[in-house]
């Protein structure tokens, strides 16, 4: 098929790619010429395993190109994706700008040589895929003098529908090529088996497994969920509420294990082994951070406030995450006594591994905090040091080459992400060369049984 993907930022870039793959011909859209420039060369502007590869995939094959022409890239396709950010204002209300944009802008540039599908693949408030019609159709109407929106069976065709994400950050070629389901919200057949014909390779399976992202051992069909729209919507932010609401859980019993002298690790795997629970998002530590939970989490607290819905299980799910970032500085208080005139050493930045993601990070909740205590904050992470520099300019803190300039005279190190590569440094060596070898696990990820033997103060998360 002939697809447009607006927006080629993580989840545009992704969609793209990964349609482009399975012989589609793709155009992506975007308004940033620097990114433009970055993409035409085969290079991605942040990090993900297996992307940039995909992407060189695409454009080599000529699958794939990218544009700026947004008119043109719409005429020419049958599907036209809205893949544009939605992030959150101050008050939490997602801002939905771009999508406007995108929408009246789609509108503008039908013609009737074919009957579109316009694919919702931003995450997107109850409600939004009539507000797109609506929008697609004053766009129409702007350009092409459509009476009214009544009129509409005489202007060119389209439909909206609801194809959520459900991209995990460090895994989303994973997740795209063998998701636990593919979900369309729609008004009309016609769309849901234009939609299913898109994604049959997935659904079937019949598409040949690349080599950096392999088939899982028994990995067959792919369930396709068809839903009205309204619902779709929902279930994409009731999903991400949920996984939230799970790691907060395990967050909030860690800390009554601290004080019973259980072992959260242990107590997390005994409920999770419960088929109606299951074991994933049940690790405690610092909380989760990134672009979607505490973004989906809002919104779906305001469209709550909207229709007068209490929504305590969901404030208190992000109120849990905010106050667990502060218990590594509480264990460092307890093991330092004193914060002011310590050096501490962050091993890692990004919210989880496999990511140069630093949106909602719990790694500088807890520097900013420390510094403002008035301790000297060290940093390093294996890729996203560069983006936090440039990002984050009023963030005062010593970035570091490697794991053993971190170390070296620091006061304590403090376990932030959870990348391989702290799982096998040499702490013996590390601690030698430190004043006081403290490490706070942040993540309960390293073993304690390592640490203690390399003469290191452990401190895990409820244990």
């Amino acid at each position: 098929m002939d697809v447009c993907v607006i927006g080629a930022g993580y989840v545009g870039l992704v969609t793209s790619a990964c349609l482009a793959y399975f012989g589609n011909k793709v155009v992506a859209v975007d308004v940033d010429e620097r990114r433009l420039t970055t993409l035409r060369s085969g290079n991605i502007p942040f990090f993900e395993p297996g992307l940039e590869e995909f992407v060189k995939h695409g454009t080599s094959s000529g699958t794939l190109e990218f544009t700026a022409d947004l008119a043109s890239a719409v005429k020419r396709s049958d599907i036209v994706f809205i893949a544009v950010g939605t992030p959150s204002k101050p008050d939490g209300e997602p801002d939905l700008s771009q999508v406007m944009s995108a929408a009246k802008a789609i509108g503008g540039a039908l013609d009737e040589s074919r009957r579109r599908i316009i694919v919702n693949k931003s995450t997107v408030p109850v409600g939004s895929g009539n507000w797109v019609d609506m929008l697609v159709s004053q766009g129409l109407q702007a350009v092409q003098a459509v009476p009214a929106r009544s009129a509409k069976v005489h202007a060119p065709s389209f439909s909206v529908v609801s194809n959520p994400e459900f991209l995990r950050e460090g895994c989303a070629i994973i997740d795209s090529l063998y998701p636990d389901r593919i979900l369309v919200g729609a008004g009309d057949d016609e769309s849901v088996e234009r939609m299913r014909q898109l994604y049959k390779p997935i659904l079937d399976q019949t598409f040949e497994a690349p080599k950096f992202a392999p088939r899982p051992a028994q990995f067959e069909a792919v369930p396709f969920v068809v839903s009205d729209i309204p619902s779709a919507e929902m279930i994409k932010y009731s999903a991400n509420a949920f996984l939230a609401m799970k790691i907060s859980f395990a967050n909030e019993m860690s800390g009554l294990c601290e004080k019973v002298g259980a072992d959260i690790s242990q107590v997390m795997r005994g409920i999770g082994l419960d088929s109606r629970i299951g074991s994933k998002f049940l690790n405690a530590g610092i909380g989760w951070g990134g672009s979607c939970f505490g973004k989906d989490i809002n919104a779906l607290i305001e469209v709550s406030r909207e229709y007068n819905c209490l929504t305590t299980l969901l404030e208190a799910t992000i109120s849990v995450n905010k106050r667990q970032r502060m218990t590594v500085i509480t264990k460092l208080q307890e093991e330092l006594k004193i914060i002011k005139g310590r050096t501490v050493g962050l091993l890692g930045l990004s919210f989880k591994p496999d990511t140069d993601d630093l949106r909602d990070a719990p790694s500088l909740t807890i520097a900013a905090q420390l510094i403002k205590m008035g301790a000297e904050v060290k940093v390093f992470d294996p890729v996203s040091m560069e983006v936090c520099a440039r990002m984050n300019p009023q963030l005062e803190v010593v970035y570091c080459q490697d794991v053993a300039e971190l170390a070296s005279g620091s006061d304590a190190l403090v376990l932030i992400t959870e990348w391989d590569e702290f799982r096998h440094a040499d702490w013996l060596s590390l601690g030698e060369s430190m004043r006081r070898p403290i490490l706070i696990d942040g993540r309960n990820f390293l073993s304690e049984q390592t640490l203690r033997s390399a003469g290191f103060v452990y401190r895990g998360i409820g244990r």
